[in-house]
């Protein structure tokens, strides 16, 4: 199952990246945000019934972050709220890099830190109030190739883990 959220985040993170470059209204581009994150609560759900309670755990770190950007942009609602959480969920992106090496896993500890660093831009650009530009934009894209879709599809295909 990690394989189809990942492969729908790769979609969400391309999308944000490109909507923000060609400056597509917010309300158009929290669709598919919201798409995914309802997605993911899904997954989460069927997850703590299988009892695996950490995947549940960081899926929901994702489905909550394009659900309150979804939701943000179709309310068009303070994002400071989110600013803070996605902190959060940076800090949270640390540990679980720290376990997947521990495991040996190299990749999704790589995987992971790139992800910390992404949401780390939301929490800069909000509260503390940084324009990083376009580089927020190409890391969502390089981001949601190489973390999320790529990975996300060999899962499905079977030829990675």
């Amino acid at each position: 199952m990690l394989g189809i959220v990942l492969l729908y985040v790769g979609i969400v993170l391309i999308n944000n990246g490109m909507t923000r470059i060609y400056n597509v209204d917010e309300k158009s581009a929290s669709i598919m945000n919201i798409f995914i994150g309802l997605l993911a609560v899904i997954i989460d759900v069927i997850f703590v019934i299988q009892g695996d309670y950490f995947a549940a755990g960081t899926g929901l770190l994702f489905a909550f972050t394009y659900l309150f950007t979804g939701i943000n942009g179709i309310f068009d609602l303070d994002k400071r709220p989110y600013g803070w959480y996605s902190l959060f969920v940076a800090i949270n992106a640390i540990s679980c890099a720290l376990l997947s090496l521990s495991d040996g896993d190299l990749r999704f500890f790589i995987i992971w830190i790139l992800w910390g660093i992404l949401w780390s831009t939301t929490f800069i650009e909000i509260i503390l109030k940084k324009n990083l530009g376009k580089l927020v934009s190409y890391l969502a894209i390089f981001e949601g190739i190489f973390t999320a879709w790529i990975p996300g599809f060999l899962m499905l295909i079977n030829n990675g883990s």
